[in-house]
């Protein structure tokens, strides 16, 4: 059979992986909804305006992946843990939004750019964002922010509280969680924000977001509302393919610039970061914000790390729903449901293990898979790098099972 080629879903896209490579463009509809991550792009960058459109963004997130410098990491450093809630009965929304004020920073993205008829490139602002100062480290201080405000960054500025300005190093980004961590000098950081709880989060707990929906025109706005759900799941699309995205849904507004800013529980908390919205006609209040305590350990290994580790399989995918029926005429009639290899890198585990293209992946380690994102959610959220896993393929219409031990 002529092997097939298909649009295309990277399981895992790393740098040092060789074969060709394919970044999904295959993105799922929310209800009909256009989801809307709440950053706000500058008009200086028409170009990139057009590229991430996020008026009509379908799900889309276009992030960076390891944009760490890791030749410093502090592998001494304290983890930030959660914090356990006390009484507001003697204080106010309003004191406790003053004080928490102070650890919410805008943060810009300036990337190179070339303008005009210069044929020299220059430095642009192309979009800002929010940030929670979130811990203080001997002379450094630590930023908790989006991956996707942060992404191709060649610069990034931050903007404090008391109107001060200066630049951030970027320790770490993660594109499948939406997460990013920056570095400033401990001198701009008056005070931190602490982690709570989200796990005690119930629908109907007030909370209050902060952060600078619009730009920094309108830094620190704060806007008050109720958790509307706790562990909704979307799925959003990456630049390290399609995931699962567990949130907090409030009808606090998040607006375009309120991405990475915080939301806090009324005891001043956060038990969440801001970072995406629905945006249609006709819908109100349907924001969404990264729980704390899935916050919690990505900020410590990317500080640690300067990325997150992950096992790899080596294969790019494309699901049986993708795929012209002629392709699958050899597969039982009972295999509706699976994901199809498109292509494998040669010396990676799939590879050496013979994964070939057109094996239609049907389980790992008995968990069936019905699509990519299956996969990928076991891959990463059940194994670890070195582990051995079954995989179960279609070959030619025949059932086989092919071992596989994970590397980084």
């Amino acid at each position: 059979m002529e092997n097939y080629q298909a649009p295309e879903q990277q399981v895992i896209v790393h740098k040092h992986s060789k074969g060709k490579q394919f970044v999904s463009t295959v993105t799922g509809g929310i209800i009909g909804s256009v989801l809307t991550f709440a950053f706000v792009l500058s008009p200086y960058s028409d170009e990139i305006l057009t590229k991430l459109n996020l008026d009509k963004l379908n799900q889309q997130i276009v992030t960076t992946v390891e944009k760490a410098d890791s030749s410093k990491t502090n592998t001494e450093t304290t983890p930030v843990h959660a914090k356990t809630t006390t009484s507001t009965q003697n204080s106010s929304i309003a004191d406790m939004v003053e004080t928490a004020s102070k650890s919410i920073v805008g943060v810009v993205n300036l990337q190179q750019s070339s303008r005009g008829f210069s044929s020299q490139s220059q430095t642009v602002e192309s979009g800002t964002g929010s940030g929670v100062i979130f811990k203080k480290d001997g002379d450094s201080a630590y930023i908790v922010t989006n991956n996707h405000v942060i992404e191709n960054a060649s610069q990034v500025e931050i903007t404090l509280s008391d109107g001060q300005k200066t630049t951030a190093k970027i320790i770490g980004a993660d594109a499948l969680t939406d997460l990013a961590v920056l570095e400033i000098d401990g001198k701009y950081a008056s005070d931190v924000l602490d982690f709570g709880d989200s796990s005690t989060l119930r629908a109907g707990d007030q909370v209050v977001a902060i952060g600078n929906p619009l730009g920094l025109d309108f830094a620190g706005t704060v806007t008050q509302g109720i958790v509307s759900g706790t562990d909704r799941s979307m799925t959003v699309s990456t630049s390290d393919g399609q995931w699962e995205l567990t949130v907090i849904q409030t009808d606090a507004a998040i607006n375009p610039g309120n991405s990475g800013g915080a939301l806090l529980n009324t005891d001043g908390l956060v038990i969440g970061i801001n970072s995406l919205k629905i945006s249609e006609s006709g819908v109100e209040g349907l924001g969404f914000a990264i729980p704390s305590n899935d916050v919690i350990p990505i900020v410590n290994e990317l500080i640690q790390k300067g990325k997150i580790t992950r096992p790899y399989l080596g294969v790019s995918l494309a699901d049986l729903e993708q795929i012209p029926t002629q392709y699958l005429q050899s597969l039982p009639e009972n295999v509706t449901k699976g994901t199809m290899v498109t292509n494998v890198d040669a010396n990676s585990p799939a590879g050496k293990a013979g994964v070939q293209v057109e094996d239609v992946i049907v389980s790992l380690n008995g968990s069936k898979i019905e699509n990519a994102s299956d996969l990928r959610k076991i891959l990463y959220s059940n194994v670890e790098v070195g582990d051995k896993v079954k995989l179960e393929i279609y070959r030619n219409g025949e059932l086989k099972t092919i071992n596989i031990t994970l590397s980084e």
